[in-house]
């Protein structure tokens, strides 16, 4: 078993504890060095007969690709880490746990989208559960409880968060280390930088090519320049094709293959039919913001707005994932230039309204769009909030209040 330096515990462990119970594989996805190895060990501790298989070996890699088969046999709890690296396996996996369906059998873990790839021969529809796992949420980093969607989802506006000494400068510390583990436990800025700039260049030379032929990759690097230009803004294809040099459909191809990997995270428009004029394209974020902080250069009050709002989605997509509250996040903007940081919907349809401000205070036009969201749904809508950087929780009439950005990772779960 590989050491794990500076461990802090994962809401997404039992997640994967849990699903392993009734579920005969168990995927973890994420970005690379988000800590699913380190994860995936944890478990394996947990089960007596265990074994780990991790195929950025060579010779563990080889063994798979020549006998898949008799690689993964085994009588207890299997892990092998990076699965997408030897797509033959799949098959031999799906051929096992159809003729042995007892639960547990597999732990994978992938730093791709893993039934996304071409490369796979098949999925394992009703034999597989998979688990996001996203870089170190605040909660996590602190030691806080990451309660606020289950909270705002059985509380409303009713919540009101315990005051914490952040101020604007203390928020932009937190967006501009991201939350690598790698990158959280380096102490000087200097450092995490070598640790970003690392990452890019490991990301386009192997992950890049492990899921696309890409001819070009100073296309791909000047591409990712442009989307960090374009953080928190709406993805713009036929601007970032001109700016190429290429056609829409390759900036298209290339943004997909930068979700697939984890960089990037396009958070989808939100439309109902009340609200008809709303526009269709999704918003540009990027998985860690401290890497989009790297990747986007000197800060200026534009870059600080779009970082901001990435970091409090980003909160809220990693608490979306082990939240009670089943639900997904989307951003609102219609024609007539109204619009709604995010959006966030559960399985009955109810509405909780986010809208992101980098300042210390907050003015009642902070909630205009906001509270057109409230006037169109109804009784569909269930609280809207803005979410600063002071430290006041406050109402502003019926169903909307502001709270410190904070207020995300410090609320309990109810």
């Amino acid at each position: 078993m590989r050491k794990a330096v500076d461990y802090r515990p994962r809401k997404a462990f039992d997640l994967v504890s849990e699903a392993l119970l009734d579920t005969r594989v168990v995927v973890v996805n994420g970005a690379r060095q988000v800590g699913k190895s380190t994860l995936a060990e944890r478990v394996i501790r947990e089960h007596p007969n265990g074994i780990a298989k991790f195929l950025d070996h060579p010779l563990t890699r080889s063994s798979a690709e020549d006998d898949p088969i008799r690689f993964i046999d085994h009588d207890g709890l299997m892990l092998i880490d990076e699965v997408q690296r030897v797509p033959d396996l799949w098959l031999a996996i799906k051929h096992l746990v159809d003729r042995d369906p007892r639960p547990g059998r597999f732990l994978l873990t992938g730093s791709a989208r893993l039934l996304s790839l071409s490369s796979l021969p098949d999925s394992l529809p009703g034999r597989s559960e998979t688990i996001e796992l996203w870089p170190l949420s605040q909660g996590e980093i602190d030691g806080e409880p990451d309660g606020f969607i289950d909270a705002a989802f059985t509380h409303g506006a009713d919540i009101r968060a315990e005051p914490r000494d952040l101020r604007r400068k203390d928020y932009l510390e937190r967006v501009i280390r991201g939350g690598f583990p790698e990158a959280v436990t380096r102490e000087t800025s200097r450092r995490r930088q070598r640790f970003f700039q690392s990452y890019v260049d490991d990301l386009v030379s192997r992950d890049v090519k492990q899921v696309a032929d890409i001819q070009k990759a100073a296309d791909m690097r000047r591409l990712i320049s442009l989307l960090a230009a374009q953080n928190g803004g709406l993805l713009n294809v036929s601007r970032i094709a001109g700016e190429l040099g290429v056609s829409r459909p390759t900036v298209q191809r290339y943004v997909e293959i930068l979700e697939t990997v984890y960089l990037l995270r396009l958070v989808p428009a939100w439309s109902a039919n009340t609200t008809t004029r709303a526009v269709a394209t999704p918003k540009v974020t990027f998985v860690d913001t401290g890497l989009a902080a790297h990747l986007a250069g000197p800060l200026t009050d534009v870059s600080i707005g779009g970082l901001m709002e990435n970091f409090v989605l980003g909160e809220i997509t990693r608490q979306l994932s082990w939240s009670d509250a089943y639900a997904r996040i989307h951003h609102y903007r219609d024609r007539d230039q109204h619009e709604v940081d995010g959006v966030i919907e559960d399985n009955a349809g109810r509405i909780i309204g986010i809208e992101v401000k980098a300042a210390e205070t907050v003015r009642s036009h902070d909630f205009k769009g906001l509270r057109l969201l409230r006037d169109r749904l109804g009784s569909r809508f269930l609280a809207g909030f803005v979410l600063y950087c002071g430290s006041q929780s406050l109402p502003f009439g019926d169903d909307l209040a502001c709270l410190p950005i904070s207020a995300l990772w410090t609320t309990p779960r109810p």
